[in-house]
């Protein structure tokens, strides 16, 4: 009976308690009041001296912030610094009024507090204010002279000096009234002993008789916990305790706790057996097997396979790509889709299933000696980022224990993201194998892309380091946009004043250019007409002296081109019009030009055009011709024996790249090849430069300027294809143009047009075509011309002479204006004028608004007009015909395009 009935440790040392409470009660209500007195008076001791100290305290450290802060403003010169500066001004005086309180009875105290606070605001006046407004004034050398003699230092040491004398005292005073209370507190203190000594006897007394019915207990339940602990970690032993009281709780509760350190113990052992074996795995077969055989054998699972997601045309489905203890046929199916079978629900719910008490038409597990059916079921999930990215199922002769689920469960927690980075690694692993693929590709282009591929892995390179570092790089890039900006605004500055250079330098080309035309235009007509000869009044000699002097005036307008067009190109300007060209008429065009030229050097001339050549092209037809002749002129050139072969042939689809594809689905590829001096492979980028050649031997016995090859370049770039060389020294050379069909042009060209203008190529061939032609004059022309008033306005004296003389040899009559003025004279006086030759550059009145006159206010509208202009910049013909002009004309002037010009006016006029 008494061994059921339950007396509580609680129970027992209550007894012992209550006596010993009975007896404190009647000690403390004695010496509660004396206790209580003490203690309101230290309390207030206390309260105060903690509270001066904290005031103290706070106007030191406000002191010490307008130091801080006005030092900082003067080093940094941030208004930031002044917030706090006079943030804490405010406050230091606030609490100097408050002690200045505290101690309102005390003369002394107060006397030093007036000292501390003469002793501050002396800093502020000689060193804080002034320091602030030289750093506002930005002041140095009253700075400078300030920091020198420092008086703001001795200030703080003495405002130090003085806090520490104050606190001193307020803590004498306190030290002497704890002096009077430690006594009053002796006297309790001996009172409170002798209770003490009284109540402990009382007490032992009862705590041993409690004492012994515990300590047996105790020693029982302790003996038990240290043979568990002697045994290096084994949880297997027990506590057994006999008594009922809260000491067989404890037992009964640390056994508890045995059970679950044991459970859990195994847990993370067996979850870090798994995990070690497939860390380091990169393949996801190997992957899933070495999971499911773990699990399996840790599980004690018979039967087992693993499914991983894989996404194809946006069609979810699992495959299987492990199986466990496959005896005879595959174990599983080999997919299955979202929902599909309890498997495919499981990854649908993403939940765990478990299913016991299996049928027995289920699939039979094999072993050595026959076949068994499972008992259970075990569907698991696999979940990363709240996506089901495998499901493992796993079948059992027995049943899945609390324990073994819960080391599947906790183990498929971390195996989602494995799974994901193997998964992840052998993606990266293919892109790596596809990019090594359009690498090779890339490879095999033309050097041009090889370049920019070069440098755009290079720019990829720099990306990815940069977005590396991105994050560290914030803050600095915070601190640097003021920087910045005004860098903006400088690189503004300057690109506004590299613009302006820019208009500048064009203007000056432009303005040279007239100047240079002007006298060469007087010089190549007149020498044209003196090499013609007509009155047969020169020898013959006199007549070839004409011919090189226009000769060589030619030359020197194809100088003023090509500097001219080079501005072009650095400016920007160039139009390019695509159209379609009617290819089959190319072979006939190119034959006609340069068979006279093959002739002449006894060179063999070929050209061949394949039939799968589409007849209609699309590009611009003056630009492609001006690169073939230019090709083909400079392969005549260098080429002193042999031949000079021109092939036009069209890219078939297997020929083509995946951009070329992407830009247009028909391409030509026209190769000029010639037997003549080569160019060596180190000079094979050279050439396309401006002003290069080869060496100076080759411009010394050839001529030319350099900018045939490097405009051709450009030109083909603006058509959207390219220029290739294949060529050894002495071994002859290949040039190879290739270029796209592009109906609607090329969209690049809006954000690259370049400033090439077409320099007139195959020169060679124009010259020995002019030289050769004899111009004579047919009666027609003689009945267009004769008796025609032509007025010539120019302020240039030459240009009038050589104009003049050429016109009045075909019967012409000529009138002469020096500026725009006269002409306005001549034609009011004068109503017979069938064609006026207008000058644009002209001083008091130019040729724009002259024309325009003519057109607006005296109303002529039908009258021809010329305009003749040496500042061949882009938009002048336009501007000439909007201010009036029939028909444009640029110096220096070709005598039979001028005179072709005349006729289809004066014709048209006359009809």
């Amino acid at each position: 009976m008494f061994n059921k009935l339950k007396i509580g440790i609680r129970r027992k040392i209550t007894l012992g308690y209550i006596v010993i409470i009975l007896c404190l009660l009647a000690s403390v209500l004695i010496l509660n009041n004396q206790i209580i007195s003490i203690q309101k008076e230290r309390n207030y001791i206390i309260k105060n001296n903690s509270h001066i100290h904290a005031v103290t305290n706070r106007i030191e450290k406000y002191i010490l912030d307008m130091e801080s802060s006005q030092r900082g403003f003067v080093i940094t010169g941030e208004p930031s610094y002044l917030e706090t500066y006079y943030e804490a001004g405010e406050k230091w005086r606030s609490d100097f009024n408050e002690l200045y309180q505290i101690f309102e009875n005390k003369p002394t105290q107060q006397q030093k507090l007036n000292e501390i606070k003469a002793t501050i605001e002396h800093w502020i006046t000689t060193s804080g204010e002034p320091s602030i407004e030289f750093q506002k004034e930005n002041n140095a050398e009253a700075l400078e002279e300030l920091f020198k003699v420092d008086v703001g230092r001795k200030d703080m040491e003495t405002v130090r000096a003085q806090f520490e004398s104050l606190r001193s005292e307020v803590i004498a005073s306190m030290q002497a009234k704890v002096y009077d209370l430690d006594k009053m507190n002796n006297i309790v203190t001996l009172t409170l002993l002798g209770i003490l000594v009284f109540i402990s006897v009382v007490a032992i007394i009862i705590a041993n008789g409690i004492s012994r019915s515990i300590v047996k207990t105790l020693t029982q339940v302790t003996q038990t916990i240290q043979e568990i602990a002697t045994s290096k970690g084994s949880q297997k032993g027990r506590i057994h305790v006999r008594t009922n009281d809260e000491i067989n709780d404890l037992a009964a509760a640390t056994n508890g706790l045995l059970d679950t350190l044991e459970r859990r113990e195994w847990l993370q052992l067996n979850i870090a057996e798994i995990v070690t074996k497939y860390q380091g795995i990169s393949g996801i077969t190997k992957l899933a097997e070495t999971f499911l055989s773990e699990i399996a054998q840790k599980t004690q699972s018979s039967l087992g396979a693993f499914y991983v997601r894989e996404t194809t045309n946006n069609n979810i489905q699992f495959v299987k790509k492990a199986a466990f203890a496959d005896a005879r046929d595959n174990v599983g199916i080999e997919s299955f889709k979202l929902g599909q079978g309890l498997i495919g629900q499981c990854a649908l719910e993403k939940k765990i299933l478990i299913y016991n008490d299996i049928s027995e038409d289920f699939r039979l597990i094999g072993t050595s000696l026959g076949e068994v059916p499972p008992k259970s079921i075990f569907i698991v999930p696999i979940i990363y980022e709240n996506d089901v990215i495998a499901v493992v199922e796993l079948a059992t002769m027995t049943s899945f224990n609390e324990q073994q689920q819960q080391l599947v469960k906790q183990v498929i927690e971390t195996f989602g993201l494995t799974i994901n980075s193997v998964l992840g690694r052998m993606e990266i692993v293919r892109l790596l194998n596809e990019s090594r693929v359009m690498t090779e590709e890339l490879q095999m282009q033309s050097e041009e892309l090889q370049a920019q591929s070069k440098e755009l892995q290079m720019q990829t390179e720099e990306l990815t380091m940069i977005n590396e570092q991105l994050e560290e790089r914030t803050k600095e890039a915070e601190l640097k946009t003021r920087e910045l900006e005004q860098a903006k605004r400088k690189l503004e500055e300057s690109a506004e004043q590299l613009l302006l250079n820019s208009n500048y330098k064009s203007e000056f080309l432009a303005n040279m250019s007239h100047e240079l035309r002007t006298p060469l235009n007087s010089i190549l007509i007149l020498s044209e007409m003196l090499a013609e000869n007509r009155q047969s009044n020169l020898s013959d000699e006199e007549a070839e002296f004409a011919k090189v002097i226009h000769s060589s005036g030619e030359d020197l307008l194809a100088l003023i081109n090509d500097i001219l067009d080079l501005s072009k190109v650095e400016a920007g300007k160039l139009d390019i019009s695509f159209d379609e060209m009617n290819m089959s008429e190319v072979p006939v065009q190119i034959e006609q030009a340069f068979a006279p030229v093959a002739t002449k050097k006894n060179l063999q001339f070929h050209i061949s055009k394949e039939k799968n050549v589409t007849d209609v092209f699309f590009t611009d037809e003056k630009r492609f011709k001006q690169i073939l002749k230019n090709l083909l002129s400079n392969a005549f050139k260098f080429t002193e024996q042999g031949s000079v072969n021109l092939e036009i042939k069209q890219l078939c689809q297997e020929q083509l790249t995946t951009n070329m594809q992407d830009l247009s689905a028909d391409w030509l590829e026209i190769t000029v090849t010639d037997t003549g001096i080569g160019i060596p492979k180190d000079k094979h980028q050279l050439i396309f430069e401006s002003f290069q050649q080869a060496d100076g031997a080759t411009v010394r016995k050839y001529g030319g300027t350099g900018l045939g090859l490097s405009i051709c370049k450009e030109l083909a770039r603006l058509l959207g294809g390219w220029i290739s060389l294949q060529s050894d020294e002495g071994q002859g050379s290949t040039f190879t143009l290739t270029i796209p069909s592009l109906p609607n042009g090329i969209e690049e060209q809006k954000c690259l047009e370049l400033a090439i203008h077409g320099v007139g190529t195959a020169n060679e061939v124009e010259e020995q075509e002019q030289l050769s032609e004899i111009r004579e004059f047919s009666q027609h022309e003689v009945e267009v011309f004769q008796g025609k008033n032509i007025l010539i306005v120019d302020d240039d004296y030459r240009n009038i002479y050589a104009l003049k003389n050429a016109l009045e040899k075909r019967g012409m009559n000529i009138l002469v204006a020096k500026d725009g003025v006269e002409c306005l004279d001549i034609l009011q006086a004068n109503d017979e004028i069938d064609l006026i030759l207008m000058d644009i550059m002209m001083p008091n009145l130019d040729g724009y608004e002259t024309m325009s006159i003519i057109r607006k206010q005296l109303n002529i509208t039908d009258l021809p007009i010329i305009a003749l202009t040496a500042k061949a910049m882009k938009n002048d013909r336009d501007k000439s015909l909007e201010a009036g002009a029939s028909d444009y004309i640029s110096k220096p002037l070709n005598l039979d395009q001028l005179i072709s010009v005349l006729r289809v006016w004066l014709v048209s006029k006359g009809s």
